[in-house]
C-alpha cells in the first residue's frame, strides 16, 4: 500500500468520491463507462481509481469482453469497514 495507510474514502478529493458512487451505484464498470457516467474526464478518472487502488477499496479485474480493459469493482468488505463517504457527507 502506498501513501498513508489510514487514508480512507472521506479524505480523497471529490473526484475519487465521486467514481466511487458511480461504482456503488453502477456495479462493476470499465474506466471507459467510468468516464461516461461520471463526466469526468479519462485523466481524472485513473487518477481517482489508482487513489481508490491505494486503499484497497477497487479491485482491478480482466474485462473478458474487451481484454484491452481493465474492469472496476469495489472491494464491498473494504467499504463496509471504511464505513464510505456517507457517514461524513449526511449527518445534519
Amino acid at each position: 500500500m502506498t501513501g498513508s495507510e489510514t487514508e480512507t474514502v472521506e479524505d480523497l478529493p471529490p473526484s475519487a468520491k465521486l467514481v466511487f458512487k458511480v461504482l456503488e451505484y453502477n456495479g462493476s464498470l470499465t474506466q471507459k463507462q467510468i468516464v461516461n457516467e461520471s463526466m469526468l474526464s479519462a485523466r481524472t478518472v485513473r487518477y481517482a481509481l489508482e487513489r481508490l487502488e491505494n486503499i484497497d477499496i477497487v479491485e482491478e479485474d480482466i474485462y473478458f469482453a474487451d481484454a484491452r480493459q481493465n474492469l472496476y469493482t469495489l472491494d464491498e468488505q473494504a467499504v463496509v469497514a471504511d464505513g464510505g463517504p456517507d457517514e461524513a457527507c449526511c449527518a445534519e
